[in-house]
């Protein structure tokens, strides 16, 4: 099968290798011409280092190299994605399915990812998500994802493509389960990091992470997705392993604001996207509309938007209104 990867980030790279070594002819897409020229003489993208490119790879800046292809992956950053997939809409085959892998909320819309990839290239879409950092599918350290949509047929088609024996694939038909898990767990993460920095311990953490997972779970559900999803690898899979892993971005960011840098010093030290500051301002206003109390993210928009002390606000969130942990305990 020929299929192209639109976006050539550390995670779109590793999907690309991923595509390649199951014998499909795969191309990686980035948009500086100049970074896909030092890629094919180096065979190393800088935003990889750890994984070689093998020389089946094309690696171009031509958007008609999505021409012939039967799998579309969209993998570029939360903000720009709109005008990737307007690059690339106009050269797609009509039986073109397009794999959506970007973790966000658009900010304003208010849209999950795949619904922008459908608007903006009006080819069906699948949401690829999970617990899997670029670093070690690179390498081939095995790792699970989730492949969800609507049409099953779809999905698995998705499963069949990029399933291996170190890369497993289950698919889903609750898409708004997945992006929403994929998102907001950036938030929660950031936060993750930031009680890190401030020298708390794993007991906070723990917590965090699990009233992270409630309030995750609670705007899902308001929006129509299925709590199983949230209980699964594109929810509290992909939560534990942004909230600890040495790989994530946003917890990188979280433990710098933490130790007294301010949020925008923090990326610019991270030196990439850190996709939970901006889904933290997407999910406030998402909870807001739809009416759902989520303490932690608008505690981490305080942090973030209004320059609150992170450790005052961990305090105002341990003296709430005490409460059941279960909202239907039915006592």
């Amino acid at each position: 099968m020929k299929a192209a990867v639109i976006g050539a980030g550390a995670w779109g790279t590793a999907l690309a290798l991923q595509l390649c070594r199951n014998g499909h002819e795969t191309s990686l897409w980035f948009r500086d011409p100049e970074k896909a020229r030092q890629a094919r003489e180096t065979g190393v993208n800088p935003r990889l280092k750890n994984a070689a490119l093998p020389k089946e790879l094309d690696l171009t800046a031509d958007p008609m190299c999505v021409r012939g292809c039967r799998l579309v992956v969209i993998a570029a950053p939360s903000f720009p994605i709109r005008s990737v997939c307007r690059a690339v809409a106009p050269w797609l085959d009509p039986d073109a399915v397009m794999v959506s892998v970007t973790k966000g909320i658009e900010p304003g819309t208010l849209l999950r990812m795949s619904q922008i990839v459908a608007q903006e290239t009006g080819h069906p879409v699948v949401a690829l998500s999970g617990p899997c950092h670029a670093e070690e599918v690179a390498v081939q350290v095995p790792s699970g994802c989730l492949a969800a949509c609507g049409d099953k047929a779809l999905a698995e088609l998705v499963q069949d493509a990029f399933m291996s024996e170190t890369f497993r694939v289950y698919t889903s038909p609750d898409a708004i389960g997945a992006e929403l898990g994929g998102a907001l767990k950036n938030v929660i993460a950031l936060c993750a990091g930031v009680v890190t920095g401030l020298g708390y311990g794993d007991n906070t953490k723990a917590m965090l992470m699990t009233r992270g997972l409630t309030e995750m779970a609670r705007l899902g559900v308001s929006m129509g997705a299925r709590k199983e999803t949230l209980a699964g690898l594109s929810g509290v899979g992909d939560l534990i392993v942004t909230c600890t892993s040495v790989h994530s971005r946003n917890r990188q960011a979280g433990i710098l604001i933490g130790q007294g840098l301010s949020p925008e010093a923090a990326m610019n030290q991270v030196g990439a996207v850190v996709e939970g500051y901006y889904a933290t301002k997407s999910a406030l206003e998402l909870c807001q509309k739809q009416g759902v109390e989520m303490p932690i993210v608008s505690a981490a928009y305080q942090v973030l938007y209004n320059n609150a002390d992170p450790r005052q606000v961990v305090g105002k969130l341990l003296t709430r209104q005490k409460k059941a942990e279960s909202e239907d305990l039915g006592w």
